[in-house]
């Protein structure tokens, strides 16, 4: 039979053409984690999922997979899709007028590359492109992403910027397009996933939308310190645990840590009282 289960686990440590944003250690990590999580504990085949890391992990090459998953969805082929990206996190200016204060929570993928004084849209993924593709999804299919990045640099403390955690944030790539969006803080995927009906969608994402995720140097190696820590704890309760509890472990995981960053789960609560599928 079949399976009915995709995933796609995406990690960037390196940008093609930014080498000053080249410092992080642990996405890379982070996509194999999540693999190995979802293949151990959540009925994922080896075929059911695609890694992409560093150049592998193109603007094209991730929404080319993103796309095929979902068409596959909404031909009836898929019940249950993952999406998790562990990158830094920028911000452009709201091209639709649907963020109240002017910003778009944005992803950057390998090829990142400005354009003018703003990040360019061919190499750029801005939470309404993925919005606008999910929201295609049948409502009897679950999709689950988990973003280990952050889009405001506001939430930067001197804490987060000890020698063994870095924060995955890009600002924007010039002065013009910083001061478009300084101080704005977007509505971005983690409510837009929510809207026009997806509530049957689940959303992880390492920090507050206020703050940042660590990059971060953790049991001898470097990773995400949202994903070290729910892979961690996913593993020790072997998945037994409702989501809810599971993001509660995590919280306290990272505060006993001295990471000030909170992780954030949205989803309805009969989804929230649930472990994962």
């Amino acid at each position: 039979m079949a399976s009915t289960r995709r995933a796609l686990c995406v990690g960037i440590n390196i940008f093609k053409n930014l080498p000053a944003a080249n410092y992080l250690q642990g996405c890379v990590n982070d996509a194999h984690d999540m693999a190995g999580v979802l293949k151990d504990f959540l009925g994922f085949t080896d075929a059911d999922i695609t890694t992409l890391t560093d150049a592998q992990a193109t603007k094209a090459a991730i929404m080319t997979k993103l796309k095929a998953m979902v068409a596959d969805a909404k031909a009836g082929k898929l019940s249950y899709l993952v999406f998790s990206m562990s990158s830094h996190g920028t911000q452009t200016p709201d091209k639709n007028g649907d963020e109240p204060d002017g910003a778009d929570e944005a992803f950057c993928p390998y090829d990142l590359a400005q354009k003018g004084n703003q990040w360019d849209p061919d190499h750029v993924i801005v939470d309404d492109e993925l919005h606008d593709l999910f929201v295609q999804l049948p409502p009897n299919v679950l999709l689950e992403v988990y973003l280990d990045t952050c889009h405001s640099g506001t939430g930067l403390r001197a804490l987060d910027l000890l020698s063994d955690r870095k924060p995955r944030y890009l600002p924007p790539p010039s002065l013009e397009a910083f001061e478009q969006v300084d101080g704005r803080h977007a509505r971005g995927l983690r409510r837009s996933l929510l809207e026009k009906g997806l509530v049957h969608n689940i959303l992880w994402a390492g920090c507050r939308a206020d703050q940042t995720s660590a990059d971060a140097h953790i049991g001898g190696t470097w990773h995400g310190a949202f994903t070290y820590y729910w892979v961690k704890e996913t593993r020790a309760s072997q998945n037994k645990l409702s989501r809810s509890d599971l993001l509660k472990k995590v919280v306290a995981d990272l505060k006993a840590n001295k990471y000030t960053q909170v992780p954030q789960l949205e989803c309805e609560a009969t989804v929230r009282s649930l472990p994962m599928s």
